[in-house]
């Protein structure tokens, strides 16, 4: 699950060209009424749906498919120095994701329990 630190936070338009996938989004302003909260939604080339993500959102996905394409537009030009990450599977978020092989790089993996 990836974001940008600010002041490099980034707003994302999330669309699957080809395949599906299982999109997530966490609310990680400390302010909001739904931080820590999740949305997910199956976002496919035949549904054609897009999914906004807000600035100060953490954003990731599963593929469904194989041959999946994904299309974004972000707001933001790419800071490897605001790259941040919570990992897909902390508790403290709960996203329930759809079972399946799943292929997940060592960075990604490796984020400690999120802490407020």
């Amino acid at each position: 699950m990836h974001f940008q630190a600010p002041p490099y936070e980034e707003a994302k338009l999330i669309r699957c060209a080809r395949g599906s996938i299982y999109d997530a989004i966490i609310d990680l302003r400390p302010e909001s009424a739904t931080f820590k909260q999740y949305f997910a939604a199956i976002l496919s080339a035949e549904n054609e749906k897009m999914l906004y993500v807000p600035r100060g959102f953490a954003h990731g996905f599963q593929t469904l498919e194989n041959d999946t394409e994904v299309f974004y537009q972000m707001s933001q030009f790419y800071s490897p120095e605001h790259a941040r990450g919570v990992r897909w599977n902390d508790p403290a978020f709960g996203i329930e994701w759809p079972a399946g092989e799943r292929i997940i790089i060592d960075r990604d993996q490796s984020y400690p329990d999120f802490v407020e």
